[in-house]
């Protein structure tokens, strides 16, 4: 201590206004660690001297830009003390960044499980809808007081702290010791912001040493992870590594008249007409319907009963996976046929991709209708729809009797009842989408059905078992299984009924700890958050049939199609899950913009690769063995990423060049 006397008061004052907001940086860890450490795992010393640096690399950058300013003589804060007050200003301005990107950070986590990052500006697009949500699920008020409360408290601490540094002087500081103290303190900094001895610096790619999502995500800071996120805007694709994948990607999807110098994956499929009556569809896309929260995989708490029973009585998929994780990007990847691999902007929100090619539009006899209790303006789905389904009708919050019960607009169960009521009354065949909500935070269940729909309570200690984070995210998932419940009831009273294919599939997944209901690649590999239920259900249509096989979102459209017996043009990634004459393997691609990360699922396997630290992984999804090297398991593992590489590199070509066909 008496040696930091010594020091000048300009460094003094930098150094110990630094070390505040590193106790509070590593303050803020620890609580992260703590608070969302859902897969109990122990403390580990690497994960905080690396997450340690990272934050010494954000404050002497902080420090540096300080000593910049100090050196101005208008704003050095001890040779001008009228400058002291625009310091506690500027310092009150740091402190608020801090407490805004630490705030965001925390609650982006809750919501995601992924630090906060580049693509958080998709929400700024839809300003309002985002805002309602957060206002709706977080206790905003008492944030921002406290907010207001910590920003108060730090200016005053700082006002005393620069007075008292200011008040010691040393006469050791008007000698040569001090321009030596300030060079090495930059210097200091310097090296700092590097992160590291040796030839190339700190980088956020750093943290995923950690084969675990959790301690990567713990380790980094919200400042290194969103910053670093921002080089990956603005990617498009290489048109001859699109060539170089042509064949082999073609040869998978089956296209027939293969063409790589024009890029064609197009594939015709015809049926002859037939006398009977067009089957109608029903497509409900659920929100946030993850696989292991579900009846239907065991988890004891059975929150979805009726689901399970619906199941029982369908052609259910027990391996789907969505391309990605996100509601725009599921629909998109649902209506399209295509991954949506945008690292930031999701593709509804790209001019450049708007246009694109449904097999919904070969359905040429069919009424087209889209139910949704909000708004369609979210994340311009209207646009995606509008734009390329010929003659679609949306219906959306104002167009409903019920009142809207939050941001999401109108419930899930009136949702249902009303759409039943329109299609009841359609007079020729019909091909809907129904798009829910309600199991999405802000988790509200209306006051008129807690009569009939009875809460549950359960320790957290359960919750967590089940792998929920509180009882209002469990009664939400509940609450979906009633909906179901009372739409198919009401829709089985009409005579549409007996002649539509419903079909069930999940939004996304959710990222948690599925225990031992699934192989532990799902949990810690993350592919929770795109693992969901597919479920064809139609009684007097289609005969009860469980399928392991892998399968993905992007298969919907073309299957639809197939038990519908409508002839159509296929030229996305989907393919024909009834097609029982196709013995190719199949596999689900996954691309996660937040890590960012590809990767293929099969039967077996995951093969995963992170875009930024360009590390792999390749796990089993059958069971917890390591995955041993030897000669058979490395063939795969390379042809894995192999495919990897090249459904990336097609899904990104395809996004822009799967203009819809004219007319």
């Amino acid at each position: 201590m008496r040696y930091l006397n010594h020091l000048p008061r300009l460094v003094r004052w930098i150094l110990g206004t630094l070390c505040l907001f590193m106790f509070l940086m590593t303050m803020y860890r620890l609580l992260f660690f703590v608070h969302y450490n859902d897969t109990n795992e122990s403390f580990s010393g690497r994960v905080f001297l690396l997450g340690l640096r990272y934050d010494a690399r954000v404050v002497s950058i902080m420090g540096l830009i300080l000593m910049l300013l100090s050196a101005i003589p208008l704003f050095h804060p001890f040779k001008n003390q009228g400058s002291q007050k625009w310091w506690s200003f500027f310092i009150g301005l740091l402190v608020f960044i801090f407490l805004f990107f630490y705030g965001a950070d925390f609650y982006h986590y809750d919501y995601l499980k992924q630090r906060l990052n580049y693509s958080v500006l998709n929400y700024t697009e839809d300003a309002g809808i985002s805002s309602k949500m957060v206002w709706q699920t977080y206790p905003i008020i008492r944030i921002t007081l406290f907010f207001c409360l910590a920003l108060f408290l730090f200016i005053i601490w700082h006002k005393r702290f620069i007075k008292s540094v200011s008040s010691k002087v040393n006469a050791i500081q008007k000698s040569k010791f001090n321009t030596f103290s300030h060079v090495i303190f930059i210097a200091m900094l310097v090296g700092f912001v590097f992160g590291r001895v040796g030839q190339y610096p700190l980088r956020w790619s750093d943290a995923f040493v950690f084969t675990d999502n959790f301690k990567a995500n713990a380790a980094l800071n919200p400042f290194q992870s969103f910053f670093s996120s921002m080089d990956f805007t603005n990617k498009s694709f290489d048109i001859k590594k699109v060539k170089n994948a042509y064949p082999e990607i073609a040869n998978y999807l089956g296209v027939t008249h293969p063409d790589s110098s024009n890029l064609n994956f197009e594939r015709l499929v015809s049926f002859s007409d037939t006398t009977s009556a067009k089957p109608n569809i029903v497509l409900v896309i659920c929100e946030s319907f993850s696989a292991y929260k579900s009846s239907m995989f065991g988890n004891q708490l059975n929150p979805t009963p009726y689901f399970n029973s619906m199941c029982n009585n369908g052609v259910f998929f027990e391996r789907c996976f969505t391309p990605a994780f996100g509601t725009a990007r599921g629909v998109w990847a649902t209506v399209t046929g295509i991954p949506d691999v945008s690292i930031t902007k999701t593709s509804s929100r790209n001019p450049s991709a708007v246009d694109q090619h449904s097999i919904i539009n070969d359905f040429n006899a069919h009424n087209k209708l889209y139910f949704l209790g909000g708004s369609a303006t979210w994340a311009n789905i209207r646009g995606l729809l509008s734009n390329n389904i010929d003659h679609l009708k949306i219906y959306e919050e104002d167009d409903f009797q019920s009142s809207k019960v939050d941001v999401w607009g109108i419930s899930d169960k009136n949702l249902f009842l009303q759409a039943n009521k329109v299609l009841a009354t359609q007079s020729k065949p019909f091909f809907a989408i129904i798009q829910t909500a309600d199991n999405h935070r802000p988790y509200t269940i209306p006051a008129e059905d807690l009569i009939e729909f009875n809460k549950v309570n359960y320790s957290a200690d359960t919750l967590k078992k089940y792998g929920f984070e509180n009882n209002e995210q469990l009664n939400a998932f509940r609450y979906t299984d009633f909906n179901f419940k009372k739409f198919i009831e009401a829709a089985k009273k009409e005579k549409y009924f007996s002649n539509t294919i419903f079909v069930f599939v999940g939004d996304h997944g959710l990222r948690g700890d599925a225990g031992d209901l699934f192989p532990q690649s799902f949990s810690k590999q993350g592919i929770l958050a795109e693992h969901v239920p597919l479920l064809f259900y139609s009684p007097t249509l289609l005969k009860p049939k469980k399928v392991r096989a892998v399968c993905s979102q992007l298969d919907i459209l073309p299957s639809i199609a197939t038990l519908a017996k409508q002839s159509y043009s296929n030229t996305a990634f989907g393919r024909n899950l009834f097609d029982s004459t196709n013995t190719q393997k199949r596999y689900a691609f996954i691309a996660d913009p937040d890590i960012p990360s590809i990767g293929l699922v099969s039967d077996e396997y995951y093969y995963v690769r992170n875009l930024k630290t360009k590390s792999k992984q390749f796990v089993s999804v059958i069971n917890n063995n390591p995955v041993l090297s030897n000669a058979i398991n490395d063939s795969i593992k390379n042809n894995m990423s192999r495919l990897t590489e090249y459904w990336y590199q097609t899904a990104q070509y395809m996004l822009l060049n799967n203009k819809k066909r004219k007319p």
